[in-house]
């Protein structure tokens, strides 16, 4: 009997010591109660910070691209050399790592690659390529051949680029392809400092540049049609070129500028690209050393003083030089004396056709338009 009541008195204090007492009752439940609490509030604390971060970097960026979008105008107002290279682009150099002496590689088996020399100093690389007529005659020939070949009974293309690139463009080459298979011979260059050519590139070292070949053709070519082709940037070029041999009597035949602008503020003014149009003091931070560059390509006045006959073609869906541009360029030019005794012709190609800037060469009215 006494061994069953102390069995039962052991039991009895073992439930007792399991069972806490008042203190140790409340401290384990405000033990238990903290615990998950304090975890709670460091899961929180995570999200939170995460996002803080988050929103911190963010803030960071955009406060350092709007004091470089703020910097940009000082800086081009300090160094005009900035704005006349965004002018040119003439270091984009597009497509990359083609040999210029080979136009060949480009599908122009009938192409031969020249260098002249307008200036001390100053190099141009040339390319030639002849009528389809002559394509089997030229192969393997040498530049002398090329060079008399300008003499045979077929008009010649003076072809002037845009901005950026080579004369090795894609859709320059293109042109030039659809230009031969047309009976003309095609002759293109890079100005000093695009592509392979040496020298500083410049307005007036530019003109200079189509002005020398310009000659060269002549001494060449007899008394076969010289045409004058100006591309975008280029017609800034062609108009420069034909004004001056207007001046000295000496007109081209003809001068057909592809996607032309008026002048070189309107245009850069006028540019779809232009992220500081409507920044406060535009034509102050941009425009002016654009000018202090002596950069104008002044197509409107130009064509004042223009006389030969002139073709306009231009895509009404062109991006980079607005088509209302090209059609104000032709109204100053149809009321213009210098015109009187010649043809002043616009041609413009519907948006649906997708030619936009460059791609004009894929109409299939071109012979038609030329002829």
């Amino acid at each position: 009997m006494r061994k069953r009541n102390e069995s039962v008195t052991v039991e009895h204090e073992r439930a007792a010591a399991a069972v806490p007492g008042p203190l140790d009752k409340g401290c384990s439940l405000r033990r238990s109660l903290r615990l998950p609490a304090s975890a709670a509030a460091e899961d929180m604390k995570r999200p939170l910070g995460r996002r803080y971060g988050l929103w911190f970097r963010l803030r960071k960026l955009i406060l350092w691209l709007l004091g470089v979008y703020i910097a940009i105008p000082f800086l081009v107002k300090l160094c005009p050399a900035i704005q006349a290279k965004l002018v040119f682009l003439n270091f984009v150099r597009v497509p990359y790592f083609i040999d210029l002496k080979r136009p060949q590689d480009q599908g122009l088996n009938h192409t031969c690659n020249y260098y002249l020399q307008p200036e001390e100093d100053v190099t141009i690389g040339v390319w030639h390529t002849v009528p389809a007529a002559l394509w089997k005659n030229a192969r393997g020939k040498d530049q002398l051949w090329f060079e008399e070949a300008l003499g045979s009974s077929h008009p010649v293309i003076l072809y002037l680029h845009g901005n950026a690139g080579t004369r090795g463009g894609d859709h320059r080459v293109e042109l030039y392809k659809v230009l031969s298979s047309l009976g003309y011979h095609v002759v293109t260059f890079d100005y000093r400092g695009w592509g392979d050519s040496i020298g500083s590139p410049s307005e007036r070292g530019m003109t200079y540049d189509a002005l020398h070949v310009f000659d060269w053709i002549k001494a060449r070519s007899g008394d076969n049609p010289v045409y004058i082709w100006g591309h975008s940037l280029g017609t800034g070029v062609a108009t420069n070129l034909v004004r001056r041999l207007c001046e000295r009597e000496t007109p081209p035949d003809a001068l057909i500028l592809e996607s032309p602008f008026t002048n070189i503020r309107e245009e850069a003014r006028s540019h779809p690209f232009s992220i500081y149009r409507y920044f406060p003091g535009f034509d102050w931070f941009f425009l002016d050393p654009i000018t202090t560059s002596g950069i104008k390509f002044a197509n409107d006045e130009n064509v004042k003083y223009i006389s030969c006959s002139l073709l306009i073609l231009h895509a009404e869906d062109d991006p980079v030089v607005p088509f209302h541009l090209g059609k104000k360029l032709y109204n100053i030019a149809a009321t213009s004396r210098s015109f009187r005794d010649y043809k002043v012709q616009f041609v413009p190609f519907h948006t649906d056709l997708g030619y936009r800037h460059k791609y004009i060469y894929r109409s299939p009215e071109l012979p038609r338009i030329l002829r």
